[in-house]
């Protein structure tokens, strides 16, 4: 997995007694953070997807209502790249509905084509920032770790993943940044050297469909482009739930240059 891992920039894991346990125990958890009225303002999309950025109300081993701490093959996984133990971030609750993406009334016409054409494929942590929405690198995460919830309908808005684009990316960014202390990078404008390596994605890396059923799992790397497809006409499910952990690096140096 390791070796997939760090070729691929994705790895997938069959279902696990850990996993499935932990999922089942969260879901109710999940299920009231997308009814919870504080957080309406995570409704996009013209109300098919719930993205719910860090909705999931767990502590730093990942439990939540007093529960057990996520544990599992693919966790095990994840400490191991990272040599160690690490704090896991408050989750992601993310639901697409059937006839994701509507256009949001905030989105230009632009953006809503490349979420409709292009996934809306991103690399996380590059955050838009000021009124011509420049971007400029403000996170740092270790990974995306998915845990699917349900069937797994693969036509239901899955997560999408380009093979071999966090190589691109590191190349990209490594040459952005140059010799510019690690602190500093906040600050550097890389919107149109992300806008290139992503066309370079596009041309040249396999788009990858990831699904999976409760008690799955899918680790993609911090630097591989990926996004949410649309909702197929062939889906059968009411909705779709995915839970995201995107723990923090703490130095920004690692995001770039870690495997």
């Amino acid at each position: 997995m390791t070796d997939q891992f760090q070729t691929k920039g994705w790895c997938r894991f069959d279902a696990d007694p850990a996993v499935s346990a932990w999922v089942a125990a969260a879901l109710p958890f999940a299920h009231q953070a997308v009814a919870d009225p504080a957080n309406a303002h995570w409704m996009r999309c013209g109300g098919t997807w719930f993205a719910g950025v860090n909705a999931l109300d767990n502590d730093k081993t990942g439990a939540i209502g007093g529960g057990s701490p996520l544990a599992g093959r693919i966790v095990d996984h994840a400490y191991g790249l990272a040599g160690g133990r690490f704090d896991w971030d408050r989750a992601q609750v993310s639901v697409c509905y059937p006839g994701y993406p509507a256009q949001g009334e905030d989105e230009s016409d632009a953006s809503f084509a490349y979420r409709l054409n292009r996934d809306s494929a991103h690399v996380d942590g590059l955050l838009p920032v000021g009124p011509a929405r420049r971007r400029f690198l403000r996170e740092h995460h270790r990974f995306i770790l998915g845990l699917p919830v349900g069937e797994g309908d693969a036509a239901a808005a899955p997560t999408v993943v380009w093979e071999g684009s966090h190589r691109i990316m590191r190349a990209a960014f490594t040459a952005a940044f140059g010799t510019a202390p690690p602190h500093t990078w906040r600050d550097i404008d890389v919107t149109d050297v992300y806008h290139a390596a992503r066309r370079k994605v596009f041309a040249d890396c396999r788009k990858v469909t990831l699904t999976g059923r409760a008690g799955e799992a899918y680790l993609i790397h911090r630097l591989a482009l990926h996004g949410i497809a649309p909702w197929g006409d062939g889906a059968t499910s009411a909705s779709r739930l995915i839970i995201f952990f995107r723990p923090e690096l703490a130095e920004p140096a690692a995001w770039l240059k870690a495997a």
